[in-house]
């Protein structure tokens, strides 16, 4: 049997700006908008090839990845021409674009299909004095059809949509929270437009095994140097394929012996040995006494059983969590 992993309670406030009294959105399962879902994919993945292309390369694809913002999702700055920046904007339901020489533009989210989508945005890229140069076919799609191609038409329901985004204001802030306990090497709260998933990693320092790949349209050579290095993961995507609803996920990299039988909280999380990873339904979350309890517990005792059965240097990784506006306390040197 496995032991259970420690469990570490947080006793922060909450975020800045966030009202933990306020109820967590309801999502519709994922059947009900998955279309509008999908149409919100492949405009991110348009966006975001374009971010890919004009970025340089840092560990991990982390240069290519959206940062959630309280109107919707943005690319932060792209060294392209002037210096670019674009937000999908769900409050005014648009795209805009913006150029460090004072230009801007947006493009309208509404119903319509991936091609006039995509060639709205070439557009609006060269209006801003950018290079409008990108690799265009979807990633991490079994079957992508290149965007060009992609005339159906698509709904775009921008209310389900903006429950979403909603949900994951909530998650994001309290991603944020469970990152701030580690002093490895850990990633961002970042959104990876292939996927489609709002994610934070954490880091052991050690190096992994080399990736097998065969990632659904994702280069072999992009994922070995992704997982180039020992992880615990988790993250926040909207459903799809065997999951009916959003949900959460944890997993490890490399898994190590026995961290699928470890025994997680909160009790509605479980293992999915199809997927190698465990699931929270997003539900049991919102619907919970205290949502931002029961995800810390689900964040903390994944992390846990990864950091304790792959033999971590916890002591050394981890500090008390973060609070608005308190430093850290520095460890002094020893010796």
């Amino acid at each position: 049997m496995t032991p259970d992993p420690q469990i570490h309670r947080r006793t922060d406030p909450p975020a800045p700006g966030a009202d933990a009294a306020a109820p967590w959105p309801h999502l519709d399962p994922y059947a009900v908008w998955q279309p509008s879902a999908e149409a919100l994919h492949l405009r991110l993945q348009v966006v975001g090839k374009y971010r890919l292309a004009h970025t340089p390369w840092i560990n991990h694809a982390w240069h290519a990845t959206f940062l959630t913002t309280a109107r919707g999702w943005t690319t932060t700055l792209v060294p392209d021409g002037p210096g670019l920046d674009f937000e999908f904007d769900l409050v005014d339901a648009c795209l805009r674009g913006r150029s460090g020489d004072g230009r801007s533009g947006t493009i309208a989210l509404e119903p319509g299909s991936i091609a006039a989508f995509h060639a709205r945005f070439r557009e609006l890229v060269t209006a801003l004095g950018g290079t409008a140069r990108f690799h265009g076919r979807p990633n991490e799609i079994a079957d992508p059809v290149a965007f060009v191609d992609d005339t159906a038409e698509r709904p775009f329901d921008l209310e389900a949509i903006r429950r979403f985004h909603a949900a994951s204001l909530r998650v994001d802030a309290a991603f944020q929270r469970f990152r701030s306990g580690f002093l490895g090497k850990a990633s961002p709260v970042h959104l990876f437009w292939g996927s489609f998933d709002l994610a934070v990693t954490r880091f052991s320092g050690r190096a992994a095994p080399r990736h097998p790949g065969g990632i659904p349209a994702l280069p072999d050579a992009v994922a070995s140097e992704a997982y180039d290095r020992e992880v615990a993961s988790a993250g926040f995507w909207p459903g799809g394929g065997a999951v009916a609803g959003a949900a959460f996920y944890a997993y490890a990299y490399p898994a190590p012996a026995g961290y699928s039988d470890a025994r997680v909280q909160p009790e509605a999380a479980g293992y999915d040995v199809a997927l190698g990873e465990f699931l929270l339904p997003y539900e049991a979350v919102r619907s919970a006494p205290d949502p931002d309890r029961a995800l810390a517990d689900f964040l903390q005792s994944t992390y846990a059983a990864a950091a304790d059965l792959g033999g971590w240097d916890r002591d050394d990784l981890e500090c008390a969590v973060g609070g608005p506006g308190v430093p850290r306390l520095a460890r002094p040197i020893e010796g």
